[in-house]
């Protein structure tokens, strides 16, 4: 891909970038190279001035149009005809980059429960050298949720003067008890399968679809179980919502695995992005990127004052709101929306 030439159509052909090299991570701990799965799509400008990069959430991968298909695509608010979309597969995540099922290069061996742990700030040093690889300067807008948003401010952080936007979804600059109770009690489900230890890639599979009902009780608000999983007859057993947390968990252990869940859930409870920076409030004055926090009113597991905390100490930080019963998972619902602030916010004279 030579991303010089002054206008640049991709398809959406999922490509893979390779580190070679020791890659130090946070905890001491590091990797023997990664390889990082992701798509572009739209053209690169002449200017190349049109950067947006899409930062996925927990189980998400490098297709955007797909899990956000509201907001990006033909005709949508990040059309490929007008901006050049990047999104990469999170390191540790199984869509195709390095994760515990990756194979040990030096080794030969899987990695399964040795892989090192991560934090959002490892995981923004690896989106930097796909970024270098790639050739992209300037980034025009980061944008991300729940994980992905702080991985975004984490990137934004680092890049400083070299983004321009920072759109930070349903997401906070240090990880709260709360949400880290969530998690940990997840990763309990996890562990409660017997075969959660055995060296197989379907280890804790059982487990990880308790550990995604729990999630789901997270991602949704009690308003909206009671609007869509109520019973209309009266029942002493088999209640809807008992059927669609089921559900719900194994769909989602049939297209993840429990290693990557641990990995990343471990990476969300890390964030901190004071940690060695003299504090969370002065980590976020030193953003100079203009950066917009959105926050859902319902959201009970990144709450809004979180969003709101951000943007109050960003120096030209902004906040708006999301209002919906579906909470946290709004974020990707709640397209008409989030489409109106979005708009807002480049109207303000920020797009370029």
């Amino acid at each position: 891909m030579n991303l010089t030439s002054n206008y640049l159509i991709t398809d959406m052909a999922q490509e893979t970038f390779t580190f070679e090299g020791k890659f130090e991570l946070e905890s001491g701990e590091s990797l023997p190279g990664f390889q990082l799965a992701y798509t572009t799509q739209g053209h690169l400008t002449t200017e190349k001035d049109n950067v947006v990069w899409v930062i996925h959430a927990l189980t998400g991968d490098a297709n955007p149009q797909e899990w956000w298909s509201g907001i990006i695509g033909e005709d949508k608010f990040f059309d490929p005809t007008n901006h050049f979309i990047v999104c990469a597969n999170l390191l540790g995540s199984c869509y195709g980059s390095t994760n515990p099922l990756s194979i040990h290069p030096e080794t030969g061996k899987t990695y399964f429960y040795d892989f090192p742990n991560l934090t959002p700030r490892d995981l923004a040093r690896s989106l930097e050298h796909l970024r270098q690889h790639l050739g992209i300067d300037q980034i025009n807008t980061i944008i991300g949720g729940s994980l992905g948003g702080q991985v975004g401010i984490e990137w934004a952080y680092l890049l400083q003067h070299q983004v321009k936007n920072t759109i930070i979804l349903a997401s906070n600059a240090k990880t709260s008890p709360w949400t880290i109770a969530f998690n940990e009690s997840q990763r309990m489900a996890i562990e409660t399968d017997c075969t959660w230890g055995e060296n197989h890639p379907e280890a804790g599979k059982k487990g990880m679809e308790t550990a995604r009902a729990i999630a789901m009780i997270s991602y949704r608000h009690p308003e909206d179980f009671a609007k869509k999983q109520s019973d209309t007859s009266e029942k002493l057993d088999g209640f809807r919502v008992s059927s669609y947390l089921r559900y719900q968990g194994q769909k989602l252990a049939n297209r993840f695995n429990a290693f990557s869940y641990w990995v990343l859930s471990k990476a969300m409870d890390s964030h901190d992005l004071g940690r060695g920076r003299g504090g969370v409030e002065r980590a976020l004055a030193e953003i100079p990127s203009k950066l917009l926090a959105i926050g859902v009113d319902r959201d009970l597991l990144f709450v809004r004052e979180e969003s709101q905390f951000i943007a109050h100490h960003v120096p030209k930080g902004t906040y708006r709101e999301i209002r919906s019963t579906f909470g946290h998972d709004a974020f990707l619902i709640e397209y008409e929306q989030l489409q109106y602030i979005l708009r807002s916010f480049y109207l303000e004279g920020n797009h370029g």
